[in-house]
């Protein structure tokens, strides 16, 4: 799928000789929406379908996703929240109001690059932020935060679909409150900020929620549906998101770093969330939208 019109049609010609390249075989294309079509491939090797793929469109603003055709529909999102559900990474907004922004922003970029642990890098951040006033907390969420484009659509159809939809993040939870609600998810999971007389106290609430806890969280949400893992879908953009993605019958990486990118079944890097639906198989008609 692209949002550029015409974009998916016009290479169809030429993703089908690449695929034939690994005994793939096109059939008739099936339009969802404009710019997003399912095609059918028979073929006996999916990852080698997903690399011929990849590697045919890549200088195409195309996203496309490779799958078992059965049981694409699934019954749980679990979605990180900066950078993904929203256009931001919160605690660098925030560091923004305390004229320390480019020096964390920077710790964040290299922590969602893998280059430093989660836990370390978030405690640092946090402590840099310590006497902020706690005003600062919702001015960020008024002032910055918005919703990235097609999110709320996604989390609605899904659960008017009847899957289950949670927000986790490695951030906090006075956001993810807000955006959970804004978004329409079932639930929320992320770190809480300790505060004192008004201010931040440079501390976050241990255990931190990171890496594993996010894995945790997809592992027994899916338990306490009684589904399989194959029944879940996770999206996120950073390393923090890896182990969840790896474990979900779909894992997305969304406008994600290498690290992520380089090991989801998927990523959206031109469309935007709704092409999340499209991979499901949902036609445009069946979205619920505001």
């Amino acid at each position: 799928m692209s949002p550029a019109p015409g974009a998916a049609a016009d290479a169809l010609p030429r993703l089908a000789q690449a695929l034939a390249g690994v005994r793939a075989r096109v059939k008739e294309p099936r339009p969802l929406g404009e710019g997003a079509l399912d095609l059918a491939v028979e073929a006996d090797d999916l990852r080698a379908v997903r690399e011929a793929a990849e590697a045919e469109l890549a200088d195409l603003p195309i996203d496309v996703c490779v799958q078992p055709w059965n049981r694409r529909r699934k019954h749980l999102l679990v979605a990180d929240m900066d950078s993904t559900i929203i256009n931001v990474e919160c605690l660098d907004e925030l560091a923004d109001f305390a004229g320390l922004k480019p020096h964390i922003a920077a710790i964040t970029e290299r922590a969602m690059r893998g280059e430093l642990e989660f836990e370390t890098a978030l405690r640092e951040r946090v402590a840099l932020l310590r006497g902020l006033e706690t005003e600062a907390l919702q001015r960020t969420f008024d002032e910055r935060v918005r919703l990235n484009p097609g999110a709320r659509t996604l989390t609605r159809t899904m659960a008017a679909n009847g899957a289950r939809c949670v927000l986790v993040s490695g951030g906090f939870r006075f956001f993810t409150r807000r955006v959970a609600e804004a978004a329409g998810f079932h639930a929320e999971r992320a770190n809480d900020l300790i505060e004192q007389n008004g201010k931040l106290a440079g501390l976050v609430e241990e255990p931190i929620l990171g890496r594993e806890a996010k894995l945790k969280a997809l592992l027994e949400e899916a338990e306490a549906l009684s589904m399989p893992l194959s029944d879940a879908l996770a999206v996120g953009d950073g390393a923090n998101d890896l182990a969840m993605i790896e474990v979900a019958g779909l894992g997305v990486a969304y406008r994600a770093k290498p690290i992520v990118a380089a090991q989801a079944n998927a990523k959206v890097d031109h469309s935007d969330l709704t092409a999340l639906l499209y991979f499901q198989g949902y036609r445009r008609s069946e979205f619920v939208t505001d």
